[in-house]
């Protein structure tokens, strides 16, 4: 039985929600084009922007400004003027569609893309052939977007990389005192980097293998010394411990494809499916919450 509360449907595909500048939810509606920002105490939601394209990741510049990925051009936008203006073009690094983003407090902008057409090769194999033992996928390079749009390539190989969260690096070894904790895909696994002050990257390594549990992470969202997944594959979301431990599971009424924590809200975006030929024509996605204790 879901332990969450619906306080937003009739979405296509919901993702990358986000703890606005202002408090708010913000969030990325794929194929509405639309960028909302909603309050979640009163139940307000604005379309802050809107495009012709398909938006994904969000995160803001030290001054505030909106950046947010356009994910079939392959760039990063930033919102000056009420218009969604080109910040970066990632294209020569994404193979293909930009997708989710991590800005750190600096304004620089982790991007990655999925690497190929992930839903193509669903409708051609099915799920199951990715879960199978020589299942290898296309890597994609994570990309780091500088708070000026300049772009360089700071990770390589990453099995579909998607959901990030910044945590405290409990060794001390990374000399910014972070860890980027980025979601592959469809490796089935939690891959943890030490931050430089530079942003550059070093030291990957396994941070939670989570296939056992059925999990394929896409969303996620730093908690403490752990991160809140969005399993893509099961309605619910996951509390993981490094190392791959649960701490806690919260179950959603459909699939979750992205969690966010705002303030003692666990925020979950959830769908049928995540395949467009489903949730494009329709309107079945939902945002919802449950209370952190």
């Amino acid at each position: 039985m879901a332990e969450t509360k619906v306080v937003r449907d009739g979405l296509h595909f919901g993702e990358t929600p986000r703890r606005g500048p202002d408090g708010r939810l913000y969030y990325s509606d794929f194929y509405a084009g639309e960028v909302h920002a909603l309050d979640l105490a009163g139940g307000d939601d604005e379309v802050v922007a809107a495009f012709d394209g398909q938006p994904s990741g969000l995160g803001w510049l030290p001054d505030g400004t909106l950046l947010v990925v356009s994910m079939l051009d392959r760039t990063v936008r930033k919102l000056v003027n009420d218009e969604l203006v080109v910040h970066a073009d990632i294209s020569d690094i994404a193979t293909f569609h930009a997708n989710d983003m991590l800005v750190d407090a600096e304004g620089r902008a982790y991007v990655g893309n999925f690497g190929f057409d992930l839903h193509g090769l669903i409708d051609e194999v099915g799920i199951p052939r990715l879960l199978e033992p020589d299942f290898d996928p296309l890597g994609a390079k994570l990309a780091l977007v500088g708070p000026d749009g300049s772009v360089r390539v700071v990770a390589e190989d990453l099995k579909f990389p998607n959901g990030m969260a910044l945590l405290p690096d409990p060794s001390g070894e990374a000399e910014s005192g972070n860890v980027l904790v980025v979601a592959e895909t469809v490796a089935f696994k939690l891959t943890a980097f030490s931050v430089d002050r530079d942003g550059s990257l070093r030291g990957r390594r396994v941070w939670a293998d989570v296939k056992e549990l059925g999990i394929a992470p896409d969303g996620i969202a730093g908690d403490g010394d752990g991160v809140w997944v969005a399993p893509a594959l099961q309605p619910a979301v996951f509390r993981i411990a490094e190392g791959g431990k649960v701490t806690h599971k919260v179950e959603t009424t459909q699939t979750c494809f992205a969690v966010a924590v705002v303030d003692d809200h666990l925020v979950c975006l959830t769908a049928p499916d995540s395949n467009p030929s489903v949730v494009k024509p329709d309107r079945l996605g939902k945002i919802e919450v449950y209370e952190l204790a």
